[in-house]
């Protein structure tokens, strides 16, 4: 059966049970995965910032793994109330790292930033004891989730949020093989100022000395370049939240730098608020995308 298939299946849960009143699919996760909570991967301002793994069985199968990371303006969410975004990449078959990250309230930007590469660098160190295939590392998330997953994945060790190295391999360069961004911000200075103004963004940066300047170095848009990972983009035309504009101007910049992208535009679409139908098509487009790509997990593994 094609993996995606099994996220749309997942919608339609009900039909699915036996006659035990449960549905295979729970008992296909439950035997597939065992999880390893709580991860501490990095300790910054006093605070432990932690991630969640997924694991395919037998543990230490290499895979393809997804870095999952929760949205919430970057002034809330928890990795534990993003879990059923995590579904389909069971139903597809990676591992998956679900990670935290430190709020505004802890720090302010870019310590967001800062700890994704720093999550995306454990991935990296601990690689061979989970069997996470370093060449196919996908990261996703939405909303400020899909920013910091659009930088994790475009920033480079030049654009100085990556620490001093200090584990064995530092041979490694904290590269992902593809970005999956739903409705992330690409433009944090739009939404300090204007008709774009948002709460949380202002939050984010708070009243920090030379606030634009930052703004513009936790930009995805300014990260666009030749040789970037495959993007793509998923993104409601009626976003109230964070505006379709901007993911329109990330596809046009990466198209015009020869960058591999898609943008699946979803008509009337609010921040997040697909149906059943938009969601599933979003996660074919996803599938298809990953696929032409060389990034999907063998069929039956």
């Amino acid at each position: 059966m094609n993996r995606i298939l099994c996220f749309v299946l997942l919608l339609c849960a009900p039909a699915l049970y036996s006659q035990t009143g449960v549905p295979p699919w729970t008992l296909d996760v439950k035997l597939a995965y065992t999880p390893v909570p709580n991860v501490t991967y990095s300790v910054a301002n006093n605070y432990e910032c932690k991630l969640d793994v997924y694991c395919r069985n037998p543990r230490g199968m290499v895979a393809p793994t997804v870095i999952y990371i929760h949205g919430g303006g970057w002034v809330g969410g928890t990795k534990e109330g993003a879990l059923f975004e995590l579904l389909p990449w069971f139903a597809m078959g990676f591992h998956v790292v679900n990670v935290e990250y430190r709020m505004a309230h802890v720090s302010p930007a870019p310590a967001a930033v800062e700890d994704c590469r720093l999550a995306l660098r454990w991935v990296y160190a601990n690689a061979k004891q989970y069997g996470f295939d370093t060449t196919k590392i996908v990261v996703t998330g939405g909303s400020a989730g899909g920013h910091l997953a659009l930088m994790t994945g475009m920033l480079d060790g030049a654009a100085g949020f990556d620490a001093p190295k200090d584990w064995d391999e530092t041979s490694h360069t904290l590269t992902v093989a593809a970005i999956v961004n739903w409705f992330g911000i690409t433009d944090v200075k739009e939404l300090l100022a204007g008709p774009e103004r948002k709460g949380y963004a202002v939050n984010w940066l708070g009243s920090l000395p030379d606030r634009d300047k930052i703004a513009e170095r936790v930009s995805p848009l300014t990260y666009v370049r030749a040789g970037l990972p495959p993007v793509i983009s998923i993104h409601g035309d009626n976003d109230q939240l964070v505006p379709y504009t901007q993911a329109v101007r990330l596809h046009k910049a990466l198209t015009d730098a020869g960058v591999p992208n898609r943008l699946i535009t979803v008509p009337g679409g609010r921040h997040g608020g697909f149906s059943r139908e938009e969601l599933a098509g979003a996660y074919q487009a996803i599938h298809d995308f990953l696929g032409q790509h060389g990034l999907l997990p063998a069929a039956g593994k």
